[in-house]
Order: C-alpha cells, then structure tokens, then sequence
C-alpha cells in the first residue's frame, strides 16, 4: 500500500465510530470482523441476522417498559408508605 493512501485509511478510521456491537465481533472471531470491515465481505446468513437484530431489538424495548414499570411501582410504593406513616403520626 503506498504511504498516502495508507495515511488517508489512517484518518479516515481515526473519525470511526466503533460499536461495542464491533468489539463483540472482534473478540468473538476477529478474522470475521476483518473480513467484514476490510474486506467487504457479506455473510450467508443475512436473513438470520437480520432476526437475531430484530428479536434484540423487540428486547430492548421490553426491557425498559419493564424498567418503567419498575419506576412507577417503586414510586407508589414510596407514596404508599409515605402516606402511611403520615397517617400514624396524624392518628397519635
């Protein structure tokens, strides 16, 4: 590889945003990311990927409803008990 052009893939790689999605695949089996990010290549299985985004997805999303709901029942109860005691304190 020449020097400029080794210099441009340089910079345009130190404006890249890695995702841990990436990391992931790094660690996982680092030829299959090189393949992917350098070399271009596309998986066979892109309908099985294209699920297994999806289904994360669809969790994400269950998962902070269930972080909501989480939220909202911890404030009541904190209400709950707050007005609880208030009462007790009223009735002495």
């Amino acid at each position: 590889m020449h020097f400029d052009a080794l210099e441009i893939e340089l910079e345009r790689m130190s404006y890249s945003v890695i995702k841990a999605s990436e990391i992931a695949e790094y660690v996982y089996c680092g030829r299959a990311w090189w393949l992917r990010v350098q070399v271009g290549y596309t998986p066979l299985n892109p309908d099985a990927l294209a699920n297994g985004v999806a289904y994360h997805q669809h969790h994400g999303e269950t998962v902070a409803r269930a972080m909501t709901v989480r939220r909202v029942a911890l404030i009541l109860l904190f209400l709950a008990v707050s007005f609880f005691v208030f009462w007790i304190i009223r009735t002495i």
